[in-house]
């Protein structure tokens, strides 16, 4: 592999990665990815980020933001706040956050007026093309009936990836979709990726450190 692969563990809004739970689990990546010297980072819902910014010196991502400005937005996410909390970038469009096309251009927007990284979801190849338009800083692939399951991205689709990869350029592509193994990984990265989104593998996880090792080939 000609480059160390980027790790994006989205906590979702699983109880393991939420609240208390979530700063816990953030130190234990964070001790994890110093220790063998990875490159990883967390995506937490809206009210973890400051916790977990406080105990941990992990980059974290908001799992979604709003294209809205201050003022009467009861109930939206708004990036300032988002920034403000010590974000340094957002998750956009996953499959379980959908927005559509204008929104998802207007939020990458607001985002880039604040500095904030973001990581824009696409669910194939021709829309990745289409996102990686709008001007985020990475593309992620994750088709929708993967995600969550035991079979990922790369075992089951991995021509997406190279297919992918041709839509972005030459913005990096990011894949997902029930990545549990270094295999996994490997093959992402052979394709061209430049790094994975994880969720459930690492955040369900009996023993998440265990998890950790098996998903970066640190077993041995």
């Amino acid at each position: 592999m000609h480059m160390e692969p980027f790790y994006l563990i989205n906590f979702k809004a699983y109880p393991q990665g939420t609240g208390k739970q979530a700063v816990e689990l953030a130190k234990l990546i964070e001790k994890f990815a110093k220790e063998h010297h990875l490159n990883m980072a967390v995506a937490v819902q809206p009210t973890d980020i400051v916790p977990v910014v406080a105990a941990t010196n992990l980059p974290v991502y908001a799992q979604h933001i709003d294209p809205v400005t201050p003022g009467s937005r009861t109930g939206h996410i708004l990036p300032e706040a988002v920034k403000e909390a010590g974000a340094m970038g957002t998750l956009l469009n996953h499959s379980e956050r959908q927005v559509d096309f204008e929104t998802l251009k207007n939020s990458i927007t607001r985002a880039k007026e604040l500095g904030l990284s973001v990581i824009a979801c696409a669910s194939d190849p021709a829309k990745a093309g289409e996102i990686a338009r709008m001007g985020p800083d990475y593309v992620a692939i994750e088709p929708p009936e993967l995600i969550g399951g035991d079979i990922s991205v790369s075992t089951a689709k991995p021509e997406v990836i190279t297919a992918g990869l041709e839509k972005v350029k030459p913005l990096p592509l990011l894949v997902g979709a029930g990545v549990k193994t270094y295999e996994d990984v490997k093959i992402a990265m052979e394709r061209g990726a430049v790094g994975v989104l994880l969720a459930s593998g690492v955040v369900k996880a009996d023993n998440p450190e265990e998890a950790l090792k098996q998903l970066t080939g640190e077993c041995n």
